[in-house]
């Protein structure tokens, strides 16, 4: 039982970063984006575990940098020097990480006639360039506005 509440409480945290950090949700859709749309490229099991890998470090680095951040704005009441630099230390261990995820994505995904056959999908497709389109602005919302703002509108809408 132990076991499962460790996962739950896991669970948890991770939704709390989902929930309160723009930058996660970010993480978050470009994963999902990456992964449909490696069907569309010729990719061997070791590429899709370094995208797993690379995905999973930013994400990851996104949840120690809220850590750090919650816990800096737990700790000081005002403005200290250095509650400044471990946060931006923090914000700097994702931003490497995600600079390195893009640079594994070039590496795996640089492969033009998959672009050629992604784009030739697309256009010989109009129903599924709509549903990309369509995929693209609740992605934004969700980016914007969080699972809990989606939630709250949607509420707000019901009582009116």
């Amino acid at each position: 039982m132990r076991l499962f509440k460790s996962f739950k409480y896991a669970f948890r945290g991770i939704v709390y970063c989902v929930n309160n950090e723009r930058n996660m949700r970010i993480h978050t859709v470009a994963a999902l984006y990456v992964f449909v749309f490696s069907l569309f490229f010729e990719m061997s099991r070791t590429s899709y575990a370094v995208v797993f890998l690379a995905v999973a470090m930013v994400m990851a680095a996104e949840l120690f940098n809220t850590v750090a951040e919650e816990l800096c704005d737990m700790s000081a009441a005002s403005f200290n020097p250095v509650v400044r630099i471990v946060k931006d230390m923090a914000a700097g261990a994702v931003l490497v990480c995600a600079v390195f995820a893009v640079a594994v994505g070039i590496c795996v995904f640089w492969q033009p006639a998959a672009f050629l056959q992604i784009f030739q999908f697309f256009t010989s497709k109009p129903l599924m360039l709509l549903a990309l389109a369509v995929s693209l602005v609740i992605s934004i919302v969700f980016i914007i506005s969080g699972p809990t703002g989606i939630r709250d509108r949607i509420r707000r809408k019901r009582e009116e």
